[in-house]
C-alpha cells in the first residue's frame, strides 16, 4: 500500500483520548416514563443543559443515539477557544458584523472560555487542562496583515491577550519556516476531551439527571401543552425537548438539518517521540492552527510526548487510511522534523457549520436548540447549553447574544453533497494565494 510505512504495527482507527475513558464505560439509565425535559444529544452541550436544568430543579432525560462519549465530545482536538475562532466561514475566512454585534458575540465567547474553566476548577475534574495559549500562522503576508487588524476587537471584545509575532520571530513559536509569522492568542487552552466529558458525566449523575445510551430518538410528536418523544427504549413524555445533536443532527429535525453543514474533522496522533523532539518542534506547547482555507490544528498530547495533528482531510468519502495519508503530509510540511515518525491513531468526528459563522441557540417549532460549533465547541457549545436550560426555566438576568435565528439557505436542504468539490477547490486557492506571496 501507498506510505504504509507511516503506519505503526500497533495502529488503530480510533480516538487516543479513549484509552482514557471509552465511551461505553458508564452503562447509563433507562428512560423515564416522563420528566419536564427531553435532551436529544449527549455531548457536552446535552449534559451541560442537563447539569443547570437539574440545578434549576427540573427533572431531565438526556437520550443519546449511541453510548456515552460516542460523539464529537471526545472525538475533537481538545483546543479551547476564548473567541478568536468566533465568525470563522467554512472557507475559514471572517465573516463581519456590526459592530454592536461583534462585540456582543465576542464577550459571550470569552463568558463560554470563563465558563468551562470555572467549571472544571469548581467540579475537580482531571482533564489536562493546560492554558498555554495559541498561535495561529500566517499562510500569506495578506494574511499576517488581516491578522493584525483583529487584535485591538479580540483583547478589547474578548480579553484575548493577543498580539502578533513577525516571521524572523516564528521559530520561537514553532520549528519552521513556513508560515509568515501569526498571532498570539493567550486566553486559549487545550485538555484531554474524553476526561472532560466523563466529569460532566459525572457531575450530571450526581446531580440526579437520567443520561440514557442507546436511546435513538425516532420521532417526536406534539401532546397537549408537552411532547411525545419515542425513542428506541420507549417512549417519554416530556413538557419540553431540547437538541443539542451538533454536527449529527439529521432527519429528526429538518429545519435544523437543513441550517447546519456537517463536515467531518480528521485527526491522527503519532507514536511517542525519541527524546528532546517535542521540546524542539513545539517549544511553547501551544494549541496552533494556521490561516488556510483547508486549516490545520494540531498540538502535543497532554503527556508532551505525541503529536496529535487534525484538519480536513479529503473532504469527500474516503477511507481512514486516506485520511490519514493526506494529513501525514500536511503534518510534515509544517514539522518536517516529524519525517520517519508513524501514526498510532486515526480517527474522525462531525463538526457543524452555519451560514453566518457562529453558534446558535434558541427556540423554534416549540424546540429549543443549541448548535453550530463551527469548530470550536469545546467552551462555546458546553456554555451554549448552559444558557439553553437558562432560557427554558426563564432564569433571572437571562440574556446571551448567541441566542438569534440561525439562518438557512434555499438551496440548502441538509445534504453536503458540494462538499467534495470544495475541497479541491479550496486546496487550489490555498496554492494560488502561496504563489503570489511576496517575501
Amino acid at each position: 500500500m501507498k506510505n504504509a510505512g507511516i503506519f505503526h504495527p500497533d495502529f488503530i482507527n480510533e480516538p487516543y483520548w479513549w484509552r482514557a475513558f471509552r465511551p461505553g464505560a458508564v452503562a447509563g439509565d433507562d428512560p423515564p416514563a416522563s420528566c419536564d425535559v427531553a435532551i436529544v444529544g449527549g455531548g457536552y452541550t446535552g449534559l451541560a443543559m442537563a447539569l443547570e436544568l437539574r440545578r434549576q430543579g427540573r427533572t431531565v432525560a438526556v437520550l443519546e443515539a449511541g453510548e456515552l462519549g460516542q460523539g464529537a465530545s471526545t472525538r475533537n482536538g481538545g483546543g479551547v477557544s476564548g473567541g478568536v475562532n468566533v465568525g470563522k466561514s467554512l472557507s475559514g475566512r471572517k465573516i463581519h458584523y456590526e459592530p454592536e454585534m461583534q462585540r456582543a458575540i465576542l464577550g459571550d465567547a470569552a463568558q463560554a472560555y470563563s465558563y468551562i474553566e470555572r467549571f472544571i476548577a469548581e467540579e475537580g475534574i482531571d482533564c489536562h487542562w493546560k492554558r498555554t495559549g495559541r498561535f495561529i500562522g500566517a499562510w500569506t503576508p495578506a494574511h499576517y496583515e488581516a491578522q493584525a487588524r483583529t487584535v485591538e476587537a479580540l483583547n478589547s471584545g474578548a480579553a484575548s491577550g493577543s498580539y502578533m509575532v513577525p516571521r524572523e520571530r516564528l521559530r520561537e513559536e514553532i520549528a519552521n519556516d513556513l508560515y509568515y509569522g501569526g498571532q498570539v492568542v493567550e486566553r486559549s487552552a487545550f485538555l484531554h476531551p474524553a476526561l472532560l466529558y466523563q466529569g460532566v458525566l459525572r457531575a450530571c449523575l450526581r446531580e440526579g439527571a437520567t443520561v440514557c445510551a442507546q436511546a435513538a430518538v425516532r420521532q417526536m410528536r406534539r401532546d397537549g401543552q408537552g411532547w411525545v418523544v419515542d425513542t428506541a427504549k420507549g417512549p417519554v413524555r416530556a413538557k419540553q425537548v431540547a437538541i443539542a445533536t451538533n454536527g449529527y443532527t439529521g432527519d429528526l429535525t429538518p429545519q435544523f438539518k437543513r441550517r447546519v453543514i456537517p463536515i467531518a474533522s480528521h485527526i491522527i496522533v503519532t507514536e511517542p517521540l525519541p527524546s528532546g523532539l517535542a521540546e524542539r518542534i513545539l517549544p511553547t506547547n501551544r494549541m496552533i492552527n494556521d490561516t488556510l482555507r483547508i486549516r490545520s490544528y494540531y498540538r502535543l498530547t497532554p503527556d508532551g510526548t505525541r503529536v496529535l495533528f487534525g484538519g480536513r482531510g479529503k473532504f469527500g468519502q474516503a477511507d481512514v487510511r486516506g485520511n490519514s495519508e493526506v494529513l501525514y503530509r500536511a503534518m510534515l510540511q509544517r514539522l518536517p522534523d516529524l519525517a520517519g515518525i508513524r501514526i498510532e491513531h486515526a480517527w474522525s468526528g462531525n463538526v457543524a457549520f452555519t451560514f453566518d459563522g457562529i453558534a446558535h441557540m434558541g427556540e423554534r417549532d416549540g424546540l429549543y436548540y443549541a448548535m453550530g460549533c463551527n469548530g470550536s465547541g469545546v467552551a462555546l457549545l458546553s456554555y451554549l447549553g448552559y444558557q439553553t436550560a437558562r432560557k427554558m426555566v426563564q432564569a433571572d438576568g437571562y440574556a446571551c447574544a448567541f441566542d438569534r435565528a440561525m439562518p438557512g439557505n434555499p438551496l440548502y436542504r441538509g445534504n453536503p453533497w458540494f462538499l467534495s468539490s470544495i475541497g479541491p477547490w479550496f486546496r487550489l486557492r490555498d496554492r494560488i494565494d502561496r504563489a503570489l506571496a511576496r517575501d
